[in-house]
């Protein structure tokens, strides 16, 4: 058995409470085949991985090893899964690529050969070999803003990267100056168009993170962001805080408010699988849409206490078991999906939604919502923590 360290609260909270964050928060070697589940993991006793975590708070709890060849598949399996999708969220074209990483050979897909790819931007692919491979990564690759407009990360099916449980996975960010400004209005840009596809993301740990903190696999501010046919496992952002989340993926300031689409993928899929932070064990966004089709969140958890605000005495988070949306104006459309058994300490054991001036708007089609844990506040549908006049049309779904 492997072991994952998680925060216990057991706070009985009242639902006094309430996103408020703005658009511009920052607190905003070796490849292999298969997952390499043999790794230390984050929160186990390596000194490395353990460096900046209070292990004071933190007790282990059994997460247990997966075969490489036993893990849950791509997107929901269900019969719900039966969502049209629309062209703009299909896969992107990757028949003329800019970087092929490796050359024939799993010892050929390296670190290194992935950054750097990521660093030149455009389409990327992968020639590894014809068995699943796992890079994992000794740092971040960051993507700059002046190397698209389109920008492709096409795993194949085979390719999972790895953050070794010591670094976040991917980053961009239009409005770090560090990744190269490209307009004078960075939050809302059209480009980079960024999209990740038939990829596994695992083990992406962003605790150590201060600036633009969550996001344990991939982190996005500004233009746009897809993420079609991909699996995120064991992912972990910060134990504790009112409003960082994102043990998978955090969003912020996409252009002229459209969606982020999320097709045909799984977060978590199993028990010890799932990602865990604060708030939001799959997915946080502040100000963002999302439309997610035919996907799977499954045993992701929101470890933190207290709330957002922070009530007295506590550290805050623990709310969005699967997704947590905080924000003005935006849209959750969720078809074809599945989500359950996530957990959570304070509210929305499955979603967490809260638009601050009530002008946004939850859409749900063809889902099951079932089996979530934890949290209060459920003014109209269990699992689901909202404002009591957010609109929240469903059909032909399951919510329990």
């Amino acid at each position: 058995m492997r072991m994952l360290r998680t925060l216990l609260a057991a706070a009985a909270l009242a639902p006094a409470v309430l996103g408020c964050a703005d658009d511009d928060s920052g607190s905003d070697p070796d490849a292999d085949a298969g997952l390499d589940f043999a790794a230390d993991r984050p929160g186990e006793t390596s000194a490395d991985a353990d460096a900046d975590v209070p292990v004071e708070s933190l007790v282990d709890v059994p997460r247990p090893d997966v075969p490489p060849d036993d893990l849950p598949p791509f997107g929901n399996p269900n019969p719900e899964a039966t969502c049209p999708v629309p062209a703009e969220a299909q896969p992107a074209d990757v028949s003329h690529p800019r970087t092929v990483v490796g050359t024939g050979t799993p010892e050929s897909c390296t670190s290194d050969a992935f950054v750097e790819a990521v660093a030149l931007g455009g389409v990327i692919t992968f020639d590894c070999g014809p068995d699943p491979v796992t890079i994992t990564l000794d740092r971040t690759a960051k993507i700059f803003n002046d190397t698209g407009p389109e920008i492709v990360i096409d795993g194949g099916g085979l390719v999972t990267l790895s953050g070794g449980g010591r670094h976040r996975i991917l980053y961009m960010n239009t409005c770090d100056e560090a990744q190269h400004w490209t307009t004078p209005h960075c939050q809302n840009q059209d480009h980079p168009r960024l999209t990740v596809q038939n990829l596994t993301f695992v083990d992406g740990d962003s605790r150590n993170e201060t600036e633009y903190d969550g996001g344990g696999a991939i982190w996005v501010r500004g233009g746009r962001f897809k993420i079609v046919h991909c699996r995120f496992f064991r992912n972990v952002c910060a134990d504790v805080g009112p409003d960082v989340g994102g043990a998978a993926v955090r969003v912020f300031s996409q252009y002229e408010g459209l969606p982020v689409y999320v097709v045909n993928s799984t977060f978590g899929g199993r028990d010890g699988l799932g990602g865990v932070c604060s708030n939001g064990g799959g997915i946080s966004s502040i100000g963002v849409s999302w439309t997610i089709l035919n996907s799977l969140f499954s045993y992701n958890q929101a470890i933190g206490n207290g709330g957002n605000p922070a009530e007295p005495g506590t550290p805050g988070g623990g709310s969005g078991g699967a997704i947590y949306n905080d924000g003005n104006t935006m849209t959750l459309s969720l078809c074809g999906t599945r989500i359950e058994y996530n957990r959570v300490n304070a509210y929305g054991s499955a979603i967490f939604f809260v638009s601050n001036d009530h002008s946004g708007d939850i859409v749900i089609d063809r889902c099951v919502i079932t089996n979530n844990i934890g949290g209060s506040w459920y003014p109209t549908y269990p699992q689901i923590s909202c404002h009591s006049d957010t609109p929240i049309t469903v059909t032909d779904s399951t919510i329990e």
